[in-house]
């Protein structure tokens, strides 16, 4: 039992805790550890404060608007900055029901890709933990979603935010906590290679060697790739094949995404040099992702056709390669178009 003098734990740090971490504090603070793992399991698994704890910390509201395809929700911090996820349900063709989460690690991003809407707010800030945690949280908690994958490829750079990301990854796979399979977790990168490297140590700890790696590639060749991502000028397209050379060492998956912009990348031609940049990447699948304007982009939407073209010549030199559908563009809520703008929401109860 916490003790009378005690002030009541904060549910927001909570969110930042495992259930090791949440357990050794509680103890020190006269709970029993049967108490305390049964309090951290309860927030988890059914949304339950206590009396002990008060249901106040990082989130000053919750917006969400949905469009049949997706679900864009809006976290606001106590300093004010908003946080953006999106939630995916996806059938596949065997009726299979999945529902990722796409979390953001950053507040904006400080890699300047010029495809991106991101990018064009800067990096104001990383998420703690707790906040990245509280996107799942929300997801499940206050929408109602079955999340059974977490993809982080919101707002901002994951390997810029390493630690707080590694925090995370360890609160969402905790069995007490939200017990998501490492298999079920993916970390998308542009290509900052000593985030790759450390990410690809934690994935060679135990328990960790199945989490998911994704590389958002998006050109042919270094030209093209340090107009539209600056970060590959300090990271270009050979360092970045050594890191992922590195990431597959031990049979692990990897996926290649790749943004196909209009009179860009799209031609016959860079498929070929895609094709051939990662033909010594076994067990490589490639992503083929239309291009979802950003406001004032100088470049239009890409049609599926155009997608659907550019992944059937990848297809042809012999790549494993999937189409993805552009599900919540018309919501600002597609790959690249996160970012903070006003918009039409339906306000949902917040934490």
């Amino acid at each position: 039992m916490l003790l009378a003098t005690q002030p009541p734990l904060r549910m927001a740090p909570i969110l930042g805790l495992t259930s090791d971490d949440f357990v050794a504090s509680a103890q020190a603070r006269g709970v029993a550890k049967t108490k305390a793992l049964c309090q951290y399991r309860e927030l988890f698994r059914q949304g339950s404060v206590s009396n002990e704890m008060t249901p106040t910390g990082i989130l000053a509201v919750a917006r969400s608007v949905a469009d049949g395809q997706a679900t864009k929700f809006i976290l606001q911090a106590n300093d004010g900055l908003e946080l953006e996820s999106v939630v995916l349900p996806i059938e596949s063709r065997s009726g299979r029901q999945r529902c990722p989460l796409c979390v953001s690690s950053q507040i904006g991003c400080a890699m300047g890709c010029t495809f991106c809407e991101t990018a064009q707010m800067g990096r104001l800030r990383h998420c703690l933990p707790e906040e990245i945690i509280a996107q799942w949280y929300t997801a499940t908690h206050e929408i109602g979603a079955t999340i059974t994958n977490i993809v982080f490829m919101g707002m901002g750079e994951p390997m810029d935010n390493f630690d707080h990301v590694q925090k995370a990854i360890e609160i969402l796979i905790d069995r007490n906590g939200p017990c998501i399979a490492p298999s079920r977790i993916t970390v998308s990168t542009v290509g900052h290679i000593k985030g790759m490297a450390r990410y690809t140590q934690l994935a060679n700890t135990s328990g960790m060697g199945r989490l998911g790696l994704a590389v958002s590639l998006n050109a042919p060749n270094d030209m093209i790739r340090s107009q539209i991502m600056p970060l590959n000028k300090a990271n270009n397209m050979a360092s970045l094949h050594q890191a992922m050379q590195n990431w597959l060492v031990r049979r692990r998956r990897l996926l290649i995404e790749y943004v196909v912009i209009p009179n860009v990348n799209d031609q016959k031609e860079h498929a070929q040099e895609v094709a051939a940049y990662i033909s010594d990447l076994p067990r490589t699948t490639v992503n083929v992702i239309p291009y979802n304007p950003r406001r004032n982009s100088p470049w239009p939407a890409c049609s599926d056709q155009a997608a659907s073209q550019f992944a059937r010549w990848l297809g042809e030199q012999g790549n494993k390669v999937f189409v993805r559908r552009h599900r919540g563009r018309r919501l600002m809520a597609a790959c690249g178009q996160l970012g903070k703008q006003p918009t039409k929401v339906t306000q949902i109860q917040s934490q």
